[in-house]
């Protein structure tokens, strides 16, 4: 049988393809400032989510969705003011939300074993609801990100330049980052959320290999990520594998690949700006 004759398959592909929209989206602008493994954090703090859902009987994601936003205001919090005492200040975030969803299964009397599809992904456990409820998220993710490109892609630049501006940098940088949040609970049945920093990181890194402009290098980005995510989904139902590690395994193959079609290209920009070097050292000899 086709894998679109069986619902759950369905159901997964519709995630899949809001992940690999979704993730470059707003990874391009992580990437851009240079806090590619934010989205690692924020998945250990998602779990604390999951497992307030599992025990309230509640959707998983929307209560992942609610405690990772709050994580990631306290994050953005955090790091604006810049203290020496910051890192530790978050790494007792992440683990302590990672450890707080094991202990808040557990009380509840759950087993861990109920949180490792959120952890590595599953897409045996792709409800109708969450679909609905990842369609919802992804259309706020794709508003910010693309409605508010201009304005963000000036404050992940240069926050003094935009604050001069008169653009709002608290209030960007604090959207950024609840972005950030909703993207991981978003991936997190497809993806899994000790993964899903990879899928904000890697085809944009992967994109970069090719294009220089922030436009194209969004695009293209989320063509890769579009369809990494298909291909790892359908292959899992064809040859029985996870579908966290295919996605971002695959993910890695493109970036490696893409880097090697990439070095002709560089070198040859780079005999292009010498040449163009010299060409202006000469006139400014006979000037």
């Amino acid at each position: 049988m086709d894998l679109l004759d069986y619902p759950f398959m369905v159901r997964a592909l519709i995630a899949a393809a809001l992940v690999g929209i979704t993730a470059p989206a707003i990874g391009t602008y992580l990437v851009q400032r240079r806090q590619a493994l934010m989205g690692d954090g924020l998945g250990h703090v998602a779990m604390t989510g999951v497992a307030l859902g599992f025990v309230l009987s509640t959707s998983p994601v929307w209560m992942a969705t609610l405690v990772t936003v709050v994580g990631a205001v306290g994050m953005e919090l955090i790091r604006s003011r810049g203290r020496t005492s910051g890192d530790v200040a978050l790494a007792m975030l992440f683990y302590g939300g990672l450890a707080g969803g094991v202990m808040i299964i557990n009380v509840g009397g759950g087993s861990t074993a109920m949180l490792l599809g959120s952890m590595f992904g599953s897409i045996t456990t792709v409800a109708a609801e969450d679909v609905i409820a990842m369609a919802i998220l992804a259309a706020f993710v794709l508003a910010v990100t693309i409605g508010l490109r201009r304005q963000l892609f000036a404050v992940c630049q240069d926050e003094e330049f935009a604050r001069v501006t008169g653009l709002p940098v608290r209030a960007l940088n604090l959207l950024i980052a609840v972005t950030a949040a909703v993207t991981v609970t978003v991936a997190m049945r497809i993806v899994g959320l000790l993964l899903v920093s990879a899928m904000l990181v890697i085809p944009v890194a992967a994109a970069q290999r090719l294009t220089r402009g922030f436009a194209t290098t969004l695009g293209l980005a989320i063509a890769i990520s579009l369809g990494i995510s298909l291909t790892g989904t359908a292959a899992t139902y064809y040859i029985d594998v996870p579908s966290g590690a295919t996605i971002v395994l695959l993910a890695i193959g493109v970036f490696l690949v893409l880097s090697l079609l990439s070095a002709p290209l560089a070198r040859r920009r780079a005999k292009a700006a010498r040449a163009a070097e010299e060409v202006c050292t000469r006139d400014d000899v006979k000037v």
